[in-house]
Parts: C-alpha cells; sequence; structure tokens
C-alpha cells in the first residue's frame, strides 16, 4: 500500500497509515514487537501500568455543548477549554515525527444513528483493537463525512498535572464540542471504546432513543431480549446462548425501530473463562486476530492461562463478532420482549430471580447496584456495595433520569416484561454462602424468555417489593428464595434490611427529579 497523505486535519505526522486491514494490523503489531502470537493465533498483549479503565483520569470540557446538559459530579468532571487545546497542541507536537495508524469507522450498525468515529492510535494493536470493536467504514462511505468525531490514543504522551491541570501524566480529556477525545499516557485499550460509547450515550437521547449498556439477543420466536450489568455480572456469557441469536455484548440503542448494537466486536472478561461453560467465547480466543488482554502465556508452547490473574484480574478478548457462531449479521433486533437486569450481589440477599414492575424497572436501572468482592481491588476485604447508575454510570455524561425516562418510555410502549436476577451469592454473603450456580441461572432465565415463568405463582418480597416465583423448571424451589438458603435466618434479615438501607440511601440523589411512582418502588426495610 502506497504512503498515504500524513496529515489528518490540523495534525502532520510522519507517515499516517490509513484503515489497514486487520492482517496487516495483526503482522505490524507482531513486528514492533506491541504483542506476541498465541497458540491458535490470538495477539496477546499485556498494558502495563493501566489495566482497566482510569476512571479518574477521565474529564469532560466544560463549554456551550456540555454546560447545560452534563451531569457533573464525581463521573463527570469539568475541565477548562484552555487547557484542553493546550494539551491538543503538545500532542499534536509530539505527533510530528511519529508514525501513526488511522481507522474511519461508525458506531451504531443502524443507518440512521450510526455516528462516524475517526481513530488515531500510535500502536498498531489498538488500532487492530477499534477496528475489531467499531464498525469500519466501507469504500466510500467516509467520501461526505467532513467532521467526524475523533479519538486520539497516544500511550508515549504524558500529560502534565502541573501545566494541564490534570491528575498526572495520564489523562482521558472529552470536547464534545470540537468532537475530540485525547487519550494519554495509557495502554489500555477500552479507554478507546468507552469514549466511542459516551459519545452515543451523549448524543442519542435528544434523538428519542436509549443507548445502554447492555448485552441482546434473539430467540428463535424473534424476541429480542436486552441484559443490562457491570463488569462481572455475566452480561457477555448470558447473552451468548448457542439457542439463540447474539446482536452483541456491551452497548446497544434502544429507540422506535428496535435495539441496535454500537459495536461490530466483543470485549469479553475472560478470567477463568471455562471452556464448559462458556464454549462460544473460549473458542474465539484460539481464532486468529483476537486480542488478549493481560492474559498470562507460556513464552515457550505459547499456551494461555485463564486462571492466572498475575498480570490483572480483568483480563480480556476483543473478538470480532463474527465469531461467535450464532451471531446477527445485522447488529439489529426488534422491540425487546424481555429485559434482564443482572446483579452480583455479594451480600447473598437477592433472588435469583425476581419480576418488577415499570417503576421497580426505574428504580433499580437508576440504582444500578452490584457489589465488589474481596481480592478483586486493593483494599477491598469485605463484600462492598457499588451503585453504579444505569448500569454503566462512568459512560452517561447526562442526568441519569434522562436515560431511565427512555427506558420507562419504552418499556411502556412495548409492555417489556423486565427481571432482576442475581448471579453472585446465595446462602450467605460472600466468605460463607456460594456463588449462584451458572445452570440454576442458565434455568431461570430460559424460563423467563420462554414464557415458563407466566405460569408459576409469585410471592411479593415484603422488604424489596419485587414479585419471586415460587417454581421454575430445573430449579429447587428453597434456591428461588434466598432466606431459605441461609441456615441462619435472622441473620439474613439483618443483611437484607442492611442492603434494603444502601438502596435507600443511594437514591438520596435521583429524589429531586425521580417521578412519586419510582419513589415509592424503594426498599422498606423493617
Amino acid at each position: 500500500m502506497p504512503d498515504q497523505p500524513n496529515q489528518i486535519g490540523s495534525i502532520r505526522v510522519r507517515k499516517a497509515n490509513w484503515n489497514l486491514p486487520a492482517p496487516v494490523l495483526f503482522e505490524e503489531s507482531v513486528r514492533r514487537g506491541e504483542g506476541r502470537i498465541g497458540a491458535g493465533g490470538a495477539l496477546v498483549v499485556t498494558t502495563g501500568k493501566h489495566t482497566g479503565r482510569a476512571a479518574n483520569d477521565k474529564f469532560i470540557v466544560r463549554n456551550a455543548a456540555s454546560d447545560k446538559t452534563v451531569w457533573w459530579g464525581k463521573v463527570n468532571k469539568p475541565f477548562p477549554q484552555e487547557k484542553f487545546d493546550r494539551v491538543f497542541e503538545k500532542m499534536k507536537k509530539f505527533l510530528e515525527d511519529k508514525e501513526v495508524f488511522v481507522l474511519d469507522a461508525f458506531v451504531g450498525a443502524h443507518p440512521e444513528h450510526r455516528i462516524p468515529v475517526r481513530v488515531i492510535t500510535q500502536y498498531a494493536w489498538h488500532n487492530l483493537f477499534i477496528r475489531t470493536m467499531l464498525l469500519p467504514a466501507k469504500p466510500g462511505e467516509y467520501a461526505n463525512v467532513t467532521d467526524p468525531f475523533t479519538i486520539i490514543d497516544l500511550p508515549g504522551f504524558q500529560a502534565s498535572r502541573e501545566e494541564d491541570g490534570t491528575n498526572g501524566p495520564t489523562a482521558i480529556l472529552v470536547d464534545f464540542q470540537k468532537k475530540l477525545t485525547l487519550i494519554a499516557s495509557t495502554e489500555y485499550a477500552g479507554e478507546m471504546k468507552k469514549s466511542a460509547f459516551s459519545l452515543m450515550n451523549f448524543l442519542l437521547p435528544s434523538k428519542g432513543t436509549m443507548p445502554m449498556h447492555a448485552s441482546a439477543n434473539i430467540g428463535p420466536q424473534g424476541d429480542t431480549a436486552v441484559f443490562f450489568g457491570l463488569s462481572g455480572t455475566g452480561k457477555t456469557t448470558l447473552s451468548a446462548d448457542s439457542r439463540r441469536t447474539l446482536i452483541g455484548d456491551d452497548e446497544h440503542g434502544w429507540g422506535p425501530s428496535g435495539v441496535f448494537n454500537f459495536e461490530g466486536g466483543c470485549y469479553a472478561k475472560v478470567i477463568r473463562l471455562s471452556p464448559q461453560a462458556e464454549p462460544e467465547i473460549h473458542a474465539t480466543t484460539r481464532m486468529f486476530g483476537t486480542v488478549l488482554e493481560n492474559v498470562v502465556m507460556d513464552p515457550e508452547t505459547r499456551e494461555v492461562d485463564f486462571d492466572d490473574g498475575t498480570l490483572a484480574e480483568n483480563t480480556r478478548a476483543c473478538y470480532p463478532i463474527q465469531y461467535i457462531p450464532n451471531a446477527s449479521k445485522s447488529g439489529v433486533g426488534g422491540q425487546p420482549k424481555n429485559v434482564l437486569m443482572l446483579t452480583y450481589d455479594a451480600f447473598g440477599v437477592l433472588p435469583p430471580i425476581a419480576r418488577l414492575t415499570p417503576a421497580q424497572a426505574a428504580y433499580y436501572f437508576l440504582s444500578g447496584y452490584t457489589a465488589k468482592v474481596a481480592g478483586t481491588e486493593i483494599g477491598v476485604k469485605e463484600p462492598q456495595a457499588t451503585f453504579s447508575t444505569c448500569f454503566g454510570a462512568p459512560f452517561m455524561p447526562l442526568h441519569p433520569t434522562v436515560y431511565s425516562k427512555l427506558l420507562a418510555a419504552n418499556i411502556a410502549r412495548n409492555g417489556t416484561r423486565v427481571w432482576l436476577m442475581n448471579t453472585g451469592f446465595t446462602g450467605g454473603p460472600y466468605g460463607v454462602g456460594k456463588r449462584m450456580s451458572i445452570q440454576h441461572t442458565r434455568a431461570l432465565l430460559n424460563a423467563a424468555l420462554d414464557g415458563k415463568l407466566d405460569k408459576v405463582k409469585f410471592v411479593k418480597d415484603h422488604i424489596f417489593g419485587f414479585e419471586v416465583p415460587t417454581d421454575a423448571p430445573g430449579v429447587p424451589t428453597q434456591v428461588l428464595n434466598p432466606r431459605e438458603t441461609w441456615p441462619d435466618k435472622a441473620a439474613y434479615d439483618e443483611k437484607a434490611t442492611h442492603l434494603a438501607m444502601l438502596f435507600i440511601d443511594n437514591f438520596k440523589q435521583f429524589a429531586d427529579q425521580a417521578s412519586p411512582e419510582v419513589l415509592a418502588a424503594a426498599p422498606k426495610p423493617g
């Protein structure tokens, strides 16, 4: 391929490699020593210090485009325009003698809602990653694109706390007005993916479409299901089902014409990945062009060990969605018949499945509850409740009620059923109880999606208010009622009250914006 022009908008570089195909990027990554080839043909890479998102280092420029719309606070932290401009100028200077890789792509499989995004990367493997995750433009599709949103990812560029006002060398700076995101001093590729997601979360609500941190699939009867969930709750695992067609594993839009994937690839967590429990995902890890992040590999045999968390607990596989045998070719589906909200409850309090009213659906969506357990983060010794509003707070620039009202409208318009599923602990909290059986979770999920739970009796939980089935095919009845799985019933009641209070305290931040019906859906401890 002949050298391309070395001017990218206002950015001048020594050499720009435009829209290289995946095999060439793979080859370049290995040639440059950015990664090694694993058994089966995956590219195995490490990301150094950052093995996850640097959430505290992300800022949004406060200007006319963001001032009145962004929900400013702990997650969406403001950044001055002049400091952003200074960092951008420094980046341009840094790039003058660099060779880079440029991808012209889109976010969003639906032709009416897709957004052009150009990604400039310092690393070849980062370009392979984002080429897999986004939807690369076909020849001619960028002919009329004059002003794409641009993401610049430079692990070798360091910001300055003193000069630039960042927390340190690492920074993710977003300017919605200039349609520009700058990523500095992190090798973790997920920052690019989530930057594109944040863009959709900023733009789509004004068009009446709900952006979702959720996976989605379609059943044999054409019924679409959506799975909300934070990292580690089973969102990717449960939506990759051989009986159903996978629309996507992480980011979708839900609008008047149904559900559509934002992405062209999957980014699955693979720590302790099992070929028995997750055969479709496991198979992708031995396919050419899959990128394995921070997975430990034997340097001689090149076999990888998914049980080894030495480099990171957050090990990942990035692969084209087509590597899943039953993936959708179009990336679109109809209106959802079922919505599942997945939570990893380390307290062992919540039932494996419960049915929610529309008001409860909005309440639990705004709460976005899951829990961290010991070992996943430095300093976490006991289970800790985590509330990430809309099941994706770090990526939601607007006020959470903007998204919850879209969810409520979609549920009402389509008569969608909503379920809360606990994929965490039962029989006691972490350290006492045991992890919910994935076989039981799958059986309950199938029963919900196939309509079998419509035929059983439900009882109302006196604390949380949702309805719990008394019977389900393939699942022991005592498993359905979490209190029955605890040897010490008084200890369960105490822990359930504790969790209910955590929900109530967390929800105070939405009290001024949420409707009376949603506020009334709160748990009632005691």
